[in-house]
């Protein structure tokens, strides 16, 4: 007589919500995944992903990046939105505020950009730093929104004045001109405390070089930073 067996469905495994990691060290001395920044700050997100629920699918690193530089200037966050972007995934987890954003300006203003996108910025102490209800948080993405609004309107008609200033003289076009793109970047990564030839260095890696295709020389930098000033 055959014996018959009743196996039991295997209970099915919680899904869990997919998120990628973001590292980002300030100092060129804890760049490493040996280094203490940067192991203390994957253990911690590992750690919590585990607790929370959550499937770490890709990490993303920005490498000796100043907390204050805006996110869309760094090479490791551009990647990241370009890997959640193309793949669904919403959620980005972060040791805490300050690896994301020491700046607070810079922080609001990359939260702006990540809610645009339906994304969420979560630490391992499970602050939402995309919480859209918090007053106090609103107010701050208000002041900044503002604030940045207010210096693209004031770059803006200072390129203006000086293109009526280059025609009344009939004189070669300025920096401002010829190049208002690579000129608004080389002040906003003046803003953030680089050195001119950092930021030579900067815009050739953005594809802002000269009609030569060469990269600037820190003494243009300087000049297309000053210019009208």
């Amino acid at each position: 007589m055959a014996v018959q067996y009743t196996f039991k469905p295997m209970p099915r495994k919680r899904n869990r919500v997919q998120a990628v990691g973001y590292i980002r060290t300030s100092s060129a001395t804890n760049v490493g995944r040996d280094k203490d920044s940067e192991r203390r700050q994957r253990f911690a997100i590992e750690r919590f992903a585990k607790a929370a629920g959550y499937e770490l699918v890709d990490w993303f690193n920005d490498p000796a990046v100043s907390g204050a530089d805006p996110i869309e200037s760094r090479p490791g966050f551009a990647a990241l939105l370009d890997r959640v972007e193309n793949n669904g995934v919403r959620v980005v987890l972060v040791e805490d505020a300050s690896r994301f954003a020491r700046d607070l300006v810079a922080q609001e203003l990359g939260v702006l950009t990540l809610i645009k996108r339906g994304m969420r910025v979560i630490t391992t102490s499970g602050e939402d730093l995309t919480d859209t209800t918090d007053p106090s948080r609103i107010m701050m993405r208000q002041i900044a929104g503002s604030f940045a609004e207010y210096e693209k309107r004031r770059l803006v008609r200072k390129l203006r004045e000086a293109r009526e200033r280059l025609g009344r003289l009939g004189g070669r076009k300025s920096y401002a001109e010829a190049r208002p793109d690579t000129v608004a970047l080389a002040k906003q990564l003046h803003a953030n405390g680089l050195s001119y030839r950092k930021i030579a260095v900067e815009l050739a890696a953005r594809g802002h070089v000269t009609g030569t295709g060469k990269p600037h020389a820190a003494s243009a930098v300087q000049k297309m930073i000053h210019a009208g000033n």
